[in-house]
């Protein structure tokens, strides 16, 4: 080794002794009880019931609508809680998917995505279906709702999905059936019983069949299926000269005669070529990753063309079934795959994703992690062998860098920042501020199956290990609340689109480089180590994704394609990026995003090498190596005037006992498990001080990992600025002014001058006068709950003192005023 490398091990190996228990708390947080008097409490922003004002749809920019054209966002997370769990495999009650829900939507979450694997077992009958999978979604759909919470149904997974001897698919008896789907009309016609038993069977839970519930926004067709990925390369013979059949009357239609195709061919040819017979062969897709010339790349092309009409055909075909035979009202959505190239291929895939409303891919963000025997790839276990990696310093691998289809919603369906790596609390800060950016819509984290919080347990119930696939963790999940709050209230501003590349059709079949590329998602079932970057030499600078959106149009003029002049926003030599917006910076060489927007700034990153930090409103000093440091305004004014701030900080967690060693991992950095671990997790503590330049600001309430209040604290004045040395122990605290005046300015009914003036002689009676063009006035509790409605009068209501209104002292409640044509406005305001 290197002495540079072995420098390096050691250095991770000092860094690692950070996790001496001295210095960290036991992440023990009660139950959630949902107390009326939780200070923070996400769940106002959902509806009270989701799809209560119709099916989600997309606006003529292709943004999410609720049914009411309102405009959404969508925080989303994987859930798999409705599964009986091993080992005893219990069915889970509707009363715990009720509190499971209410305790996502606490915590900021809208949209759930259901990972279905309806078809039967092989020994099954294929035209029946998995009905403890339907159960389990059917169950899900419905906890949710009351929840405000939306559906997306992915019920197709080619990995678990392994046909059987009576399901005539020759080739496949206990195999998975990559790409076979797409052109295989026996299974295509399976396929489609599944799907009308899963979208027209009434749900009894809900009493209405999914198709007609609006609590289901999205279908998703299939999950990490392509003819463009290295998995065609498997298709079985019988299989492969169905196909090539099919790309024989494909080019009959195009040239008139298979003659005539050789011809334009140059007479290329292939063994498996019988054109008498109408057999035509099938290069395998490395050939199609690969640069070639002549008759070869005319042939390459056609069959790039054939490959992607197909899949492009069968999405429109579904699409057309769901709508029109099944009569399903959802959006849908193709697919979510990489491909074998991202520049050669990835374009033609997301085209094959435009016939369906809704574009999407799955993404991942790992180290190394290196496994022994059986439990490579969904286990963490003594042996293996891990790199710490961070985003912060890798920012091409940020999952959120995706081109958009213009027009169209972009969603992530799978995202996750992959244990054992341990740079987890940048994730949800990052995702929040860069989907604003970029109008990306939606993050699922993969994956929960927990009524709560994962604590370190068992990868699949019963083998020694723990979980690799977590997200409802310490400081993962306990970083959503800023960063949902921030990213669904946009408070930080979409930037103007920095590239819209314009792209032919023949350039696509051609395999020409495009202007831009993404770098390779990583594909934890099949991928030990993250893939290479894009090979794009020319074109371009990639940094792109984080200046500001980035679009494509298929079947347009590459003439017209429009790149902004980034110099002033990428800074390559400086290893800076900043966002046209100019609220973001990214530091690539040290590792440190800071976001500075009027309601919402913060810092996330190796913070300590920073000193401090200046943001136009908040100072951050922070002790700690690693953390993310949030400050988002709880009543949606600028963090200068807000009255109630949530600063939330993240650090890192690791299990109890856990040991690591410094090893040597490819050749690169890394550590070697010697203990896993047990629960609870053990949470660095927050050296962090924070100061706001808010003089109202002048107490601290610090919350429990439920958002009550444990204490309150008084704020240091230093200068401009109200300071608190955050708790060791704490991921939340709010900051906020105690004689916070109840009367403030909003929109109501086209006035905006107009004041809602509140007035509290005692606990209990409020009053607001100077109402014009209100019908009614309602006060919500954080659980989205009505506490009282009252009519207006005279531009009057006052709610009487009294039972009336069960709150105590120091609540916050929800405003909500309804104008005569329906149109809702909602405010905090807190009764002291």
């Amino acid at each position: 080794m290197k002495l540079p490398s072995i420098i390096a091990v050691l250095l991770a190996a000092f860094n690692l002794n950070a996790y001496s228990q001295s210095s960290t708390w036991a992440f023990e947080p009660d139950e959630d009880a949902f107390s009326p008097d939780a200070l923070l409490d996400l769940s106002y922003l959902n509806e009270a019931e989701a799809g209560q004002s119709g099916f989600v749809g997309v606006d003529s920019a292709g943004d999410f609508i609720l049914g009411n054209g309102k405009p959404v966002r969508f925080w989303c997370m994987g859930d798999s809680y409705s599964r009986p769990q091993n080992p005893d495999r219990t069915p889970r009650t509707m009363q715990e998917m009720e509190h499971h829900a209410k305790w996502l939507a606490k915590r900021g979450v809208n949209m759930i995505r259901f990972h279905g694997h309806f078809n039967p077992g092989k020994d099954d009958d294929p035209h029946s279906i998995n009905a403890a999978e339907r159960e389990a979604c059917w169950k899900l759909v419905a906890g949710m709702k009351k929840a405000g919470i939306y559906t997306t149904v992915s019920p197709y997974y080619v990995l678990s999905c392994r046909p059987g001897t009576d399901w005539n698919i020759d080739g496949y008896v206990d195999k998975q059936p990559f790409s076979i789907l797409f052109f295989n009309e026996t299974l295509i016609g399976y396929y489609k019983q599944w799907l009308r038993r899963v979208f027209t069977t009434t749900n009894p839970h809900t009493g209405i069949a999914l198709r007609d519930d609006p609590a289901v926004a999205i279908i998703q067709i299939q999950n990490e299926d392509s003819f463009l990925f290295w998995t065609e390369q498997d298709i079985a013979a019988p299989q492969r000269k169905i196909l090539g059949r099919q790309f024989g009357e494909w080019l009959v239609d195009k040239y008139g005669s298979l003659n005539a195709a050789s011809q334009a061919w140059d007479g290329n040819s292939m063994t498996e070529d019988d054109f008498a017979g109408g057999d035509v062969g099938l290069y395998k897709i490395w050939d199609m990753t690969q640069e070639r010339s002549g008759g070869k790349q005319k042939r390459l092309a056609d069959q790039l063309q054939f490959y992607t009409e197909t899949m492009y055909n069968f999405n429109t075909e579904i699409a057309r079934y769901l709508k029109e035979d099944l009569q399903c009202s959802q959006l849908v959505n193709a697919g979510n795959w990489k491909t074998a190239s991202a520049v050669k291929l990835l374009d033609c895939e997301r085209y094959s994703y435009s016939a369906n409303d809704v574009i999407a891919k799955n993404h991942y963000f790992s180290g190394t992690h290196q496994s022994p025997g059986e439990t490579q790839g969904w286990a963490i276990v003594n042996g293996d062998t891990f790199t710490q990696k961070s985003v912060l310093r890798h920012p091409r691998q940020f999952p959120g860098n995706f081109k958009q289809v213009k027009g169209y919603p972009h969603i992530i369906t799978e995202t996750l920042w992959v244990p054992p790596m341990n740079y987890h609390s940048e994730a949800p800060f990052l995702a929040a501020v860069y989907q604003s950016l970029t109008g990306v819509d939606g993050f699922y984290w993969f994956n929960t199956g927990e009524k709560e919080w994962r604590h370190p347990s068992k990868a699949n119930g019963y083998m020694p290990s723990i979980g690799k696939w977590v997200c409802t963790t310490p400081h993962l999940m306990g970083c959503f609340p800023a960063s949902a709050l921030m990213y669904r209230r946009s408070y930080i501003a979409r930037g103007e689109p920095v590239v819209i590349e314009r792209r032919s059709l023949n350039d696509l079949w051609q395999r020409n480089d495009p202007i831009i590329a993404e770098d390779a998602g990583y594909d934890p079932n099949r991928d030990i180590t993250p893939p290479p970057g894009s090979n794009i030499t020319a074109g371009v600078n990639p940094f792109a994704y984080l200046v500001g959106p980035v679009l494509v149009e298929y079947d347009a003029d590459p003439s017209q394609s429009r790149v902004t002049d980034m110099s002033s926003y990428i800074d390559t030599a400086g290893k800076m990026i900043t966002s046209i917006t100019k609220q973001i910076e990214l530091d690539y060489e040290n590792g440190i995003c800071l976001l500075d927007a009027p309601q919402a700034q913060g810092a996330a990153g190796f913070l300590k090498a920073k000193g401090a930090i200046q943001l136009s409103t908040v100072r951050i000093t922070c002790a700690n190596d690693y953390a993310t440091i949030t400050v988002a305004s709880l009543d949606g004014q600028k963090l200068t005037e807000a009255d109630y701030v949530l600063v939330q900080a993240g650090t890192t967690n690791r299990p109890t006992d856990w040991e690591a060693k410094a090893a040597d991992v490819n050749g690169k950095a890394g550590f070697e498990i010697v203990n896993y671990g047990k629960a609870p997790w053990q949470v660095v503590n927050t050296g962090a001080t924070v100061g706001i330049r808010n003089a109202s600001l002048t107490r601290a309430v610090v919350l429990d990992m439920n958002g009550n209040a444990r204490h309150s604290l008084d704020l240091t004045k230093n200068g401009d600025y109200q300071e608190l040395k955050l708790p060791e122990d704490a991921i939340y605290t709010v900051f906020r002014n105690p004689n916070a005046t109840l009367s403030y300015t909003t929109a109501v009914a086209n006035a905006p001058s107009q004041h809602f003036g509140v007035t509290l002689p005692g606990i209990g009676l409020v009053t607001f006068s100077g109402i014009r063009n209100v019908s009614k006035v309602e006060l919500l509790d954080m659980n989205g709950r009505t506490i009282a409605s009252r009519p207006v009068n005279s531009g009057k209501v006052e709610f009487a003192s009294g039972s009336q209104l069960p709150f105590g002292r120091n609540a916050i409640l929800l405003l909500r005023a309804q104008t005569s044509a329906g149109v809702r406005y909602r405010k905090l305001v807190t009764v002291k």
